[in-house]
């Protein structure tokens, strides 16, 4: 760290993503993207002569993968915003709605990186303790008129609230922007974007990077009211409005057109997801009923960081966190049904050895 660096930043506690080693060919289990390719319509055209176009910026208004979004989620055009990935469209809002003087509330165990924005812009924050069971009680974040920003499902439990769960949340905090970050939504939860309709303070967030195969393209997008999209398009282009580059913006446009492909390949996750969670639980592994692409699981047999660890030694990653309550369990992304079979056997193995 250099002597440079504004103070305010010397103390932030960076968001740790999902490690990539390179030291041998591993099952990667560990950062939930899709074990399928893109569509053949999304490989067709970014290896097209859109190519010779990166001479030229993309279209910073990203006219026609909106329409395309708002076509088949049958909203407005001026309802959508995209930007570089959801973890961008996420900063944003806690940029356009949080700071010193108004605070944030999420849950204590979820997704990282909220905590590092509210940190980041100095935004004084709660975070609310999950049930016994890891579920959100809902009723923890009513009538706060905080900004609220919750992922459902949630990360890394899996588990989901209701669309009604939802709306109360929403309903009862008039003055502030609640976010539903739904990154998984489509492994098994319900949308609540249609809510948008009724409720102005409402901003929900999405990404082609889990159901849509394309997490190295850097692509997010979010539902809301037009204010809403309004102030985040007043950020954007504050700070960088070429943010989405031409290669993602075409893949984007046919991977929404292709969207019967992606889904199908949904369905495959779900249907593998529930043949992992018997196979784990066979194997006497507690598993939270999931309804992402991934299982949160724990052995009473082998703590949660030695079994990481010993995975990892024979090519399997799975993701570990060592925060006291969640230390004990495991994060395993669902790849395909060979994938899942080899990480089974592997475990097998492994607890034979114990």
């Amino acid at each position: 760290m250099s002597s440079f660096l504004n103070p305010q930043y010397k103390e932030l506690e960076v968001y740790t993503p999902g490690e990539q080693p390179q030291d041998m060919k591993y099952i990667k289990l560990n950062t939930n993207e899709s074990p399928y390719p893109p569509s053949n319509g999304v490989l067709e055209a970014i290896n097209s002569n859109q190519a010779e176009l990166l001479r030229l910026y993309s279209d910073p208004e990203c006219k026609a993968l909106r329409k395309a979004i708002a076509q088949l989620y049958k909203v407005e055009t001026d309802n959508i915003y995209l930007s570089n990935g959801s973890d961008d469209i996420l900063n944003f809002a806690f940029m356009a709605y949080t700071g010193k003087n108004r605070p944030a509330v999420f849950p204590e165990i979820s997704y990282g990186f909220y905590k590092v924005f509210a940190e980041l812009y100095g935004t004084p924050y709660e975070a609310i303790p999950l049930r016994q069971d890891f579920s959100i009680d809902y009723k923890d974040y009513m009538g706060l008129n905080k900004f609220i920003v919750i992922a459902n499902p949630n990360a890394p439990t899996g588990l989901c609230l209701s669309v009604k769960e939802v709306e109360e949340i929403v309903s009862s905090n008039p003055k502030s922007v609640v976010v539903i970050d739904e990154a998984y939504v489509d492994f098994g939860g319900e949308s609540c974007y249609p809510l948008i309709n009724k409720y102005n303070n409402l901003l929900v967030v999405q990404t082609f990077s889990k159901s849509r195969s394309m997490a190295g393209a850097r692509l997010g997008f979010a539902i809301a009211s037009k204010e809403i999209i309004e102030d985040l398009n007043r950020i954007k282009f504050s700070t960088n409005p070429y943010n989405v580059n031409r290669l993602t913006l075409v893949a984007g446009e046919m991977a929404i057109k292709d969207n019967d492909y992606y889904m199908e390949n949904c369905q495959k996750i779900i249907d593998t997801r529930e043949f992992t969670t018997k196979q784990l639980e066979a194997l006497g592994f507690y598993v939270i009923p999931s309804k992402s692409n991934f299982v949160f699981a724990k052995s009473n047999k082998i703590s949660g960081e030695e079994l990481y660890n010993r995975l990892k030694a024979q090519g399997v990653l799975v993701r570990h966190f060592n925060t006291e309550k969640i230390k004990d369990f495991n994060r395993i992304t669902i790849g395909t049904m060979d994938d899942m079979k080899t990480f089974i056997s592997t475990v097998k193995k492994i607890l034979e050895e114990i």
